[in-house]
């Protein structure tokens, strides 16, 4: 099986301080990759990184084979992303901010059954001509997750995704992410703070700290080493690297 995204030695510094230092990572095509760390450990500048809306100070990035800096118009159209706060044309229904979106991407067909099918995914098919300005906070985390799949992605890629999901919502994205991964084989890489969460969904997860990937395992690995599972190792190497 082959890498969908590969990263060697990826480094960004903003004013001469490394957000991200000396990342090398490999996500196998098909599979939920999870990355977790703390409030500032770098994920979100990883991630713009691999989608080339950051240029690193060094290493470099190749995602679906391209490079994050020379082909980032490729990347970006092959990819789909929720990446902070998103921000939508608020007057306007979810079926419409979905129209315009594809339209942008350069899709102009099956527009409308793609829009149905993304919407259906995320529970939002019945909001009609609602305006996204009437939307609650869940609702349009669910928006946003449609807009990153409706193009159907190769690659996608969820910064703290169920920010604004109650428990059934963010049991209903973890089946929506399995089956992305497992019945289309769309790759995806997240992260996430809701550790038990990430135990669930992902395959293989690495952990980010000060910038470096310390460690990665798989969920099984982190329960046999640990009893407390993700969470108490991830405390665990946290604690070690602050006595480093």
């Amino acid at each position: 099986m082959s890498d969908t995204v590969i990263t060697r030695q990826l480094t960004r510094a903003f004013e001469g301080r490394e957000v991200v230092k000396d990342v090398s990572l490999r996500v196998e095509q098909g599979s939920i990759y999870g990355l977790v760390g703390r409030n500032g450990a770098g994920k979100t500048t990883l991630f713009k990184l691999l989608l080339g809306m950051l240029r690193p100070s060094a290493g470099r990035a190749q995602v679906l084979g391209f490079d994050s800096v020379k082909e980032k118009e490729e990347i970006l159209r092959r990819t789909g992303s929720l990446i902070e706060t998103p921000v939508f044309y608020e007057h306007l229904s979810a079926v419409d901010n979905l129209r315009l979106h594809l339209a942008y991407m350069g899709f102009s067909g099956e527009m409308d059954s793609r829009i149905g099918d993304a919407l259906e995914r995320v529970g939002l098919s019945d909001t009609g001509k609602q305006p996204v300005s009437a939307f609650s906070l869940g609702m349009r985390q669910r928006l946003a997750i449609a807009r990153a799949i409706v193009h159907r992605p190769e690659l996608l890629i969820l910064d703290e995704p169920a920010n604004g999901l109650d428990p059934l919502g963010i049991r209903a994205l973890r089946g929506l992410l399995a089956g992305l991964a497992e019945e289309e084989g769309m790759t995806i890489l997240l992260s996430s703070h809701i550790l038990s969460e990430l135990e669930k969904t992902a395959g293989r997860i690495g952990i980010l700290e000060e910038g470096r990937l310390l460690e990665e395992f798989s969920p099984k690995e982190a329960q046999e080493r640990f009893p407390g599972g993700l969470e108490e190792l991830f405390i665990r190497v946290a604690e070690r690297r602050e006595k480093l």
